[in-house]
């Protein structure tokens, strides 16, 4: 996160209306003209151009000159956006360290009423012409597509894990505002970090939970050992937000694509053979 937590404290009321007209102004524009800003805020044009300044200098907001003077939202200004209002709900106290990180998210712990996860959605931040093609929640097109899909792609995975828990071992849901997800705070590795004493046993777990939430009518579609958590010796299923319903089109291809990961990594590293047949038999039975 390129903004500090410090500067998040120190925020002055003129910098958040700002942050916030710029969210607003970006649904109709890529870079919110100065002009736009003036009448959304109603502050001195001398005003908005120092506490933009500020923003552009704690890595919030960025400028282009061309073809007029116009200023946009990037991740960490959204990330001061949605950790403003977790805030003042109570629902987060402090901000700690990062603790995790995938090619659409980042995660860190935090403080609520206990430790908890708090994960920032970063839909197309590295490739968003690879994730438009792969999330139907992308939209085809407007001024902010990565805002829009970000804050989608958060409200999806706290949609499932709200339909999940505790019926499937998932992380705890907590809250949600734009694209972020604050959740329990799991204290386990990676499937794919550990060595498990007794592998069947787990693969056993992981089967079960696909299982009941297909029942739940949920499908992973994106499961791999790289986020499945193994926490006191008990699977824990996270990084929702391509799930799919049962009931889609393409729910048995995709259900199939997750119980051929599992094995294929139980099989590999622990020479495991299960027969896949069964396996997609038993969880959709």
């Amino acid at each position: 996160m390129a903004v500090s937590a410090e500067h998040i404290r120190t925020l002055n009321k003129y910098e958040k209306t700002i942050l916030l007209a710029l969210e607003r102004g970006m649904k109709n524009y890529s870079w919110v003209p100065l002009e736009q800003l003036k009448t959304t805020t109603k502050l001195a044009e001398s005003e908005i151009t120092y506490r933009l300044s500020r923003l552009i200098e704690w890595g919030m907001v960025r400028f282009n000159p061309v073809p007029y003077d116009g200023y946009a939202l990037v991740f960490s200004g959204y990330d001061t956006l949605a950790l403003g209002t977790l805030a003042r709900k109570g629902t987060i106290s402090a901000l700690g360290t990062q603790i995790g990180e995938g090619k659409e998210s980042v995660v860190y712990d935090a403080l609520g009423l206990g430790p908890v996860a708090i994960k920032f959605h970063r839909v197309g931040g590295r490739s968003f012409s690879s994730a438009r093609l792969n999330r139907e929640y992308m939209p085809e097109e407007g001024h902010c597509p990565w805002l829009i899909a970000s804050r989608k792609s958060a409200e999806r995975e706290y949609l499932a894990l709200t339909t999940l828990h505790p019926k499937v071992s998932v992380p705890l849901p907590i809250d949600n505002n734009r694209h972020a997800v604050v959740m329990s705070l799991i204290n386990g590795a990676n499937l794919n970090r550990c060595q498990l004493e007794c592998p069947a046993e787990v693969l056993d777990d992981i089967l079960a939970n696909v299982r009941a939430a297909y029942r739940e009518g949920v499908i992973h579609a994106d499961l791999s050992e790289y986020n499945i958590l193994i926490e006191d010796g008990r699977c824990v299923l996270i990084d929702w937000p391509q799930w799919t319903g049962t009931d889609h089109p393409n729910a048995d291809t995709l259900l199939s694509r997750d119980i051929d990961n599992i094995l294929a990594f139980f099989k590999r590293k622990y020479q495991l053979d299960y027969d896949r047949g069964d396996a997609m038999q038993w969880v959709i039975g």
